[in-house]
């Protein structure tokens, strides 16, 4: 058997670079914090556009509109949703 010495630092270091690396490979990258209608549909789970145009509305996510026919959300606010009308469990 053979055993390798290193600092603690040097082990944190590795390790910390090895969980981003997992991570990264894991999520397909860094994802983008605005998405397009089709995405937010998804993250949200609904199938309307209509409905999505609703929360938008009201003011429950955020979005931007960077060109007259181009709305973009934004992916936190979506989860912050989520996040909002989550049910604990018992």
């Amino acid at each position: 058997m053979e055993v390798i010495c290193i600092e603690d630092q040097a082990f944190y270091a590795l390790l910390d670079k090895a969980v981003e690396r997992i991570k990264s490979t894991l999520d397909g990258g860094a994802k983008e914090r605005w998405v397009d209608d089709k995405e937010a549909m998804l993250l949200l789970k609904i199938k309307s556009r209509t409905t999505l145009q609703h929360l938008r509305d009201e003011g429950k996510i955020r979005f931007s509109q960077p060109q007259k026919r181009v709305i973009l959300y934004d992916r936190l606010s979506i989860a912050e949703y989520l996040e909002k009308h989550a049910k604990d469990t018992f």
